[in-house]
This record gives structure tokens, C-alpha cells and sequence, in this order.
């Protein structure tokens, strides 16, 4: 992925965090999941496969930049202490899932990284626009 889509995904992820993370919460106050919990769960096992594979494959700079995405997420997010660790709990299987798989950035690490890219830069993007509280 070029260093333009890069941007692009941490944009998505951030403006996800901002307006439909963050209006989502206010929806969900009640103690309700709110309508866009596995799309969240998906996002947040997309950057877990990140932080594992994006390193792995020579993106030492990022070490922990997809880490602290998710983090920025839970922030904005301030779910309850379930929702919290099920969102844990899906970046940490995203992360497992490939570390198990994948000891060295072959090519098809390098394709998976791609679609995670992809597939998560439309997601962020797809929960912000649905559930931006506008």
C-alpha cells in the first residue's frame, strides 16, 4: 500500500474514533451495545492482525502504531468494562491469529496486510458516515 492509503486508513480509523465512535457512546449511555459493535469488533481484529504483520514485514517504524490506533479507539469510545474487553479480546485474536500463521513477511503476508489496509480503511470510513451522530 502506497504511503498515501496509509495515511488515508489512519485518517479513516480517527475520524471513526471521532464521529461515530464517539456519537455511537452517547447512543449507547444506556448500557446497550450500540448498532455498530461488530463492525467495531472487525476494525479492532483488523489492527490487532496490523500490529503484528506490519512489522513483520519491515515496518519496524510502526511497532506500535497500530497498538496505540486501537487505544485512540478505546478512548473515544469509553466502552463498559465488557464491551472494553471483547474489543481486547478481537485485537488480540487478530494479532494471535497471524502470529501463529506467519513467522517471516512472505507474500502472502505482505497480500494479507494489503487487504487488512484495504478492509479497514473502509470500515472506519463506513462506521464514521452510518453513525456519525449528524
Amino acid at each position: 500500500m502506497s504511503p498515501l492509503s496509509l495515511r488515508r486508513f489512519r485518517v479513516a480509523v480517527l475520524l471513526a474514533a471521532v464521529l461515530g465512535i464517539a456519537g455511537g457512546a452517547a447512543r449507547a449511555a444506556d448500557g446497550s451495545t450500540p448498532p455498530y459493535e461488530g463492525d467495531m469488533l472487525k476494525l479492532a481484529e483488523l489492527l490487532g492482525g496490523l500490529h503484528y504483520l506490519r512489522p513483520l514485514c519491515g515496518m519496524t517504524a510502526e511497532s506500535q502504531s497500530w497498538r496505540m490506533q486501537m487505544q485512540d479507539l478505546l478512548e473515544a469510545e469509553q466502552p463498559s468494562d465488557e464491551r472494553k474487553s471483547k474489543l481486547i479480546a478481537a485485537f488480540n485474536q487478530g494479532y494471535s491469529s497471524y502470529a501463529q500463521v506467519y513467522r517471516a513477511c512472505t507474500p502472502a503476508a505482505a497480500a494479507a496486510v494489503q487487504r487488512q489496509l484495504t478492509e479497514g480503511a473502509k470500515l472506519a470510513h463506513d462506521i464514521a458516515v452510518r453513525f456519525g451522530g449528524n
